[in-house]
C-alpha cells in the first residue's frame, strides 16, 4: 500500500515538474472542448475540484494548474468560496462612448443591475484631491456601488464629487445613471473626460463586492469628468474584474 501511495505521489509530482505535460494539455483540452460545446454552459458553475480530480485521476495541484491556465485564457473564473464558473462573453467597454453602463450592457444583449453599497461624506485623500484640484481633506461626497451583468458582479465603483454642487443627491435613487441625474435634475453636463487605465490588485471592500480573494488582479479605470461650462470636476475609480471586460476603441482614419 505504501509503495502504491508513493508511486501516485511521484507521478503527480512528475506532472507538476513537466514530465506529464502531455497529460496536462490533454485534460485542459478536454475541459476546453466541453466549454466550447456548452456541456459546461456560460455562467454555470463548474464541477468541484474534488470531482474533477477524481474524474481525471490527477492531483489537486495539477488540476489547479490546469484551471489557472483556463482562467488566464478567460474561459473560466473563480468566485471566492463559491468555486469555478464558465465565463460568459466579456463586456465590451468603449471609453469614448458617452452612454452609461446599463445602456451599454443592454445594447450587448445582457442584463445590468446596480447595488448601492453606501453613500457618505468623506475627507478627500491626497489622490482624489489631486485629481479634482482640491485641498487635501476637502469635504467630498462618496458613493460606492457594485455593478453586475447577468447577476455576476463585474465592477466596483467609488464616485467622488463636491456635495454643494448636487444638493440632496443622496436622497435620490443612485442605482441607475448618475450622469442622467446630473443632467435631468441639476442641469449639469459633462464636457471633457480624462481616462487612466492600469492593472491593479483588489482587496477589502472591492474584493468582497466582486467576490474575489484579496490580491486578485483587476483593471482600474480612473475617470475624471470636467463640467462643460464650469471649473468643476468629479471622479470615479472603477475596479473591473479583469476576466469580465474587453476595452475596445475604434479610431477613424484621417
Amino acid at each position: 500500500m505504501t509503495t502504491v501511495t508513493n508511486f501516485v505521489a511521484a507521478a503527480n509530482e512528475a506532472e507538476v515538474r513537466g514530465d506529464g505535460r502531455g497529460r496536462v494539455r490533454s485534460i485542459k483540452q478536454t475541459i476546453h472542448d466541453r466549454i466550447a460545446a456548452q456541456i459546461y454552459a456560460p455562467g454555470a458553475r463548474m464541477p468541484s475540484e474534488r470531482q474533477l480530480c477524481t474524474e481525471f485521476d490527477v492531483s489537486r495541484v495539477t488540476l489547479h494548474e490546469i484551471l489557472l491556465r483556463l482562467e488566464a485564457e478567460g474561459l473560466i473564473y473563480r468566485e471566492d468560496r463559491r468555486g469555478w464558473f464558465v465565463s460568459p462573453p466579456r463586456f465590451i467597454y468603449n471609453p469614448q462612448a458617452r452612454g452609461h453602463f446599463a445602456q451599454a450592457v443592454i445594447e450587448q444583449g445582457r442584463v445590468p443591475s446596480t447595488q448601492v453599497i453606501d453613500k457618505r461624506i468623506v475627507a478627500a485623500t491626497s489622490r482624489v484631491a489631486g485629481l479634482l484640484d482640491l485641498p487635501s481633506n476637502a469635504e467630498l461626497a462618496c458613493v460606492r456601488r457594485v455593478r453586475s451583468i447577468d447577476g455576476r458582479p463585474v465592477l466596483y465603483v467609488e464616485h467622488y464629487f463636491q456635495p454643494n454642487v448636487f444638493p440632496n443627491l443622496f436622497e435620490r435613487d443612485l442605482s441607475g445613471s448618475m450622469t442622467e441625474i446630473y443632467r435631468d435634475v441639476y442641469d449639469f453636463h459633462y464636457g471633457r473626460m480624462t481616462y487612466q487605465i492600469t492593472p491593479t490588485a483588489v482587496s477589502g471592500p472591492a474584493a468582497a463586492a466582486l467576490r474575489v480573494a484579496d490580491g486578485s488582479p483587476a483593471l482600474l479605470v480612473t475617470r475624471v469628468h470636467h463640467a462643460r461650462d464650469r471649473e468643476i470636476k468629479d471622479c470615479d475609480f472603477e475596479y473591473w474584474r479583469h476576466d469580465a471586460v474587453l476595452v475596445q476603441v475604434s479610431v477613424a482614419a484621417d
